[in-house]
């Protein structure tokens, strides 16, 4: 099982849009788990994903993030999909991401 995590500042504004994101995949037949965490929790437990995406709040972490990982992929979320609520296409990111 492949898991995701989005990072917002208080890893609560996240939630709906994962939910969207796991009503995707499951829609698409496809076997992964997706969290939203805030930034300072996530920091823990960056090695448990295999993709990490930030919210566009916080994209100017991005970088900093990117160095935490250790080569996992991370990218920040598009605003406008963010703004949407766009969970098909958030997941598609990550998938790309992936390399599925």
């Amino acid at each position: 099982m492949k898991k995701i995590l989005l990072i917002c500042n208080a890893g609560m504004s996240t939630s709906m849009l994962v939910k969207k994101m796991q009503e995707s995949a499951q829609e698409q037949g496809l076997d992964l788990e997706v969290e939203a965490q805030s930034l300072t929790e996530a920091k823990k437990h960056l090695q448990d994903y295999q993709v990490i995406l930030l919210g566009p709040q916080i994209r100017y972490e991005l970088a900093n993030v990117t160095a935490a990982a250790n080569g996992l992929p991370v990218a920040a979320i598009d605003m406008r999909d963010y703004g949407m609520m766009n969970g098909p296409k958030v997941l598609a990111q990550a998938l790309e991401l992936l390399g599925d």
